[in-house]
């Protein structure tokens, strides 16, 4: 029986001779494009772990402290309608922005195969296929009259992908395959040492040296002891010779090498990379295409996909949120995977100038935490670590040094921007994205959801604590700077200042006016400091944290309440900033940042609170960009997502090769009508709309209070709808299925041994346990679990 994703296959029909128009396919380190143009097959390749790693560090000398830089601006006239007109800030920006505005560090595109046929036999271009239950990209041709199918797929345990001809019905048959060759990336940076093309019999590489140093210290014919490297390598089941063609000025010339292949073909194209001294210039060895190889290699990766869509699956009569669901799933884990580097704005595909705008880096405030929104619910915690590996080794020390070197603080003051190549200083230290403060919270924020939604101790001993408590002690000692607290606010609270509100609405304005108390600084402040009194009590710790946890008790306490105000159509509303304007043309949902990410705010609360929080939703307007999974989710948890209207928001920004890009909404804030609304949909793939089944999720099951409700979002008419082993706080793995609107029966299945807190969906349930049935008619079911124990419930 076919696998639910097959039902969501991604087809195009006819050539695909756009990057965003081809096949998508990946192994969480290699990434692939699968082109086809009349005359050739063309296939893009990129990988996680593979980038121009030069990184310029000027300035250093010339920036100035937190302090220093604060007395600067405060002593800049209020009466300037920008910073930006003060002469000494500007020129501190642009001081301060010059390294960002180098073109590297960025991904670095790993070269391109052409496997091409002479259009006279004749060979046309039928479309191909993508699967996502196997994670195989079939291309159809039509050679002489004849279908000829061309299967690819990316290995799944090494970075290797296979190409192999078959007929319809999968036998295997001669491909029409006359030349190959393998091309640099077009925008390869014309300092860099020329890439190497090496081949013999059956095999070609092209190797590309990055330099470790910017192009004013570099000698390329010695090159340095940090340079890396990669080598694209294919080799054939056939032979190789030196093609030629006769070109435009009518003179025969090299061109490709020709290909010689009797009976079916097959080929191995394999991706090695590394320090270049570790990767000599010569061909390496690559995987023998034999049709026993190939079957192996298929096999194991057709096993490796049955793994990972064993761990969760939903089948939902709504089959354009079932088809959101398992390709933007498949394509998470196309893009990520244990043990490699953690992906960029646009993961591991990237080709000439696609893949680079912001360098592909890191920003903290919000899209690199965006795709991990899916790991947990999901059932898949182990995708989750390469962001933890990011924070804790990457990230960490480099904020600890930045809390005290630049603040005077202590902790750890994680950055806005950041690549993953060695750094001494963050690339971008600006007074205005710099100081958004929430970016510490919000880093170390998955950390703990890691520990919520699996209940792994050693994880949260080892690899969430150490962060989460720097994170503490850095908000902490910002709250205790004079600046926060005194008779200047005219209150007695603590107060997060200076502040710079996400996406910059506003940025810094002259006298400091709209950079204090920051909804989202609010929100995500106690989001943290009630993550880590919950990491205390959990690893019974309490007392020898005593005393941090005493100050943030008080501060918690402290901290001034959420302004809002009253909107003349949808009623009292919050604001993003105290003083703020509630229909600003917002880039990222500031307002509703309680709700989701804080989790402060949700179907758990309080009437008088969710009100406030639907009319917020119901009046914020948003600009587009970053808003596909954000602002439903954050409707989910409120009970209100439009599940037709975000149907629509996805298929609006969905491109041919199945992916979602960030299309605008409106004009009014940072854009104009004159702004093209689809600007950004060409820059790349981008990895944080991945998260979207998040949001199908969050529908079915909710459980961020440590209590499980059941298809909070789902409105009747969404159709009927069933999930398998759906992940929930306390490490339980929830099923369930809903039927003409009614819960039809519940599974748990209990992992380490929490106790279960359960809506009750119906008057009175039956509870089964170990053989056992007793009846609940409490709203909400409490029960003890045992390790490994599983629970049903039904109506009675």
């Amino acid at each position: 029986m076919p696998h639910p994703a097959s039902r969501h296959a991604i087809e195009y029909r006819g050539p695909a001779v756009n990057f965003f128009q081809g096949g998508v396919l990946g192994n969480g380190g290699l990434g692939a494009i699968v082109c086809t143009r009349p005359d050739a097959l063309a296939i893009h390749f990129g990988h996680n772990d593979v980038w121009d790693i030069r990184i310029s560090e000027k300035n250093k000398d010339k920036l100035m402290t937190f302090p220093e830089v604060m007395a600067k601006v405060q002593a800049i006239p209020p009466t300037l309608r920008f910073l930006e007109s003060d002469p000494w800030y500007a020129q501190y920006l642009q001081m301060t922005g010059e390294n960002y505005r180098k073109p590297y560090p960025r991904p670095m595109p790993c070269g391109s195969l052409v496997l091409g046929w002479d259009r006279r036999l004749p060979v046309d271009v039928l479309g191909h296929c993508v699967d996502p239950a196997d994670g195989a990209c079939t291309v159809r041709l039509l050679v002489r009259g004849s279908e000829v199918h061309v299967r690819i797929f990316v290995d799944m345990t090494a970075d290797r992908l296979w190409i192999s001809s078959h007929t319809r019905e999968g036998a295997p048959i001669a491909a029409p395959f006359h030349r190959m060759n393998l091309l640099p990336d077009p925008n390869t940076p014309r300092e860099f040492p020329p890439a190497a093309l090496s081949v013999t019999d059956d095999t070609v590489s092209l190797r590309q040296v990055l330099p470790a140093l910017e192009p004013e210290a570099y000698d390329a014919a010695t090159g340095d002891p940090g340079d890396r490297a990669f080598v694209l390598s294919a080799r054939v089941n056939g032979a190789l010779g030196v093609g030629e063609h006769v070109n435009w000025h009518l003179e025969r010339e090299p061109y490709n090498y020709r290909l010689s292949v009797e009976g079916p073909c097959i080929l191995c194209v394999q991706l090695d990379q590394g320090l270049a001294a570790d990767l000599p210039a010569r061909v390496p060895a690559v995987a023998a295409p034999t049709s026993e190889a190939v079957a192996a290699a298929r096999r194991e990766s057709q096993a490796a996909w049955q793994e990972f869509w064993s761990r969760c699956t939903v089948r939902l009569a709504d089959a354009e949120l079932e088809g959101i669901w398992y390709r933007n799933l498949y394509f998470f884990r196309c893009a990520i995977r244990p043990g490699v580097t953690c992906p960029g704005l646009f993961a591991n595909w990237s080709f000439g100038g696609i893949g680079n705008a912001w360098h592909g880096d890191y920003h903290m405030n919000y899209n690199t935490q965006q795709p991990f929104w899916v790991c947990f619910s999901s059932n898949h915690a182990d995708l989750h670590e390469p962001y933890v590996r990011l924070v804790n080794d990457r990230l960490l020390p480099l904020s600890r040094r930045h809390a005290h070197d630049y603040y005077r603080l202590g902790g750890a003051a994680f950055p806005h921007s950041a690549y993953p190549v060695p750094m001494t200083m963050f690339p971008y230290p600006t007074p205005t994205w710099g100081w958004e403060i929430f970016e510490t919270p919000w880093t170390v924020q998955s950390l703990w959801w890691h520990y919520r939604y699996t209940g792994d101790l050693a994880f949260l001993r080892e690899q969430a604590f150490p962060a989460m408590k720097d994170a503490t002690v850095f908000m902490a000692a910002y709250l205790e700077r004079p600046e926060a607290a005194g008779p200047q606010w005219g209150d007695d609270r603590r107060h997060l200042f200076p502040t710079v509100s996400p996406e910059m609405n506003g940025g810094l304005r002259p006298g400091l006016d709209r950079n204090h108390d920051g909804l989202v600084d609010l929100a995500l402040t106690r989001f943290l400091f009630r993550a880590y009194a919950g990491a205390c009590a959990a690893l019974d710790i309490e007392e020898q944290e005593r005393d941090l946890l005493d100050r943030i008790a008080r501060y918690q306490a402290q901290l001034p309440d959420y302004s809002t105000t009253v909107h003349p159509t949808y009623g009292e509303v919050f604001l993003d900033v105290p003083g703020g304007e509630p229909d600003i043309v917002f880039n990222t949902p500031n307002p509703m940042m309680t709700v989701f990410p804080a989790e402060e705010h949700g179907l758990h609360s309080p009437p008088e609170i969710q009100h406030i929080a639907a009319n917020t939703l119901a009046s914020h307007r948003n600009e587009g960009g970053n808003h596909l999974v954000f602002i439903p989710m954050q409707a989910a948890r409120l009970g209100r997502l439009d599940l037709e209207r975000f149907k629509r928001d996805v298929a609006f920004n969905t491109l041919p090769n199945g992916t979602c890009a960030n299309k605008n909404l409106e004009g009014g804030g940072r854009y104009n009508d004159h702004t093209p609304f689809d600007y950004m949909a060409n820059m790349g793939i981008w990895f944080e709309n991945f998260a979207l089944p998040a949001v199908v999720n969050e529908a079915l099951l909710q459980s961020y209070t440590g209590e499980i409700r059941l298809f909070p979002n789902w409105p009747l008419s969404a159709g009927d709808a069933e999930f398998r082993t759906l992940r929930a706080v306390g490490a339980f793995l929830v099923s369930a299925r809903i039927e003409a609107g009614c819960v039809r029966w519940i599974e748990v299945f209990s992992e380490r041994g929490s106790e279960l807190r359960l809506v009750n969906p119906w008057p009175r349930a039956i509870v089964e346990r170990n053989g056992v049935r007793t009846i609940d008619d409490r709203p909400l079911i409490v029960l003890s679990t045992a390790v490994g124990e599983r629970l049903q419930f039904s109506a009675e």
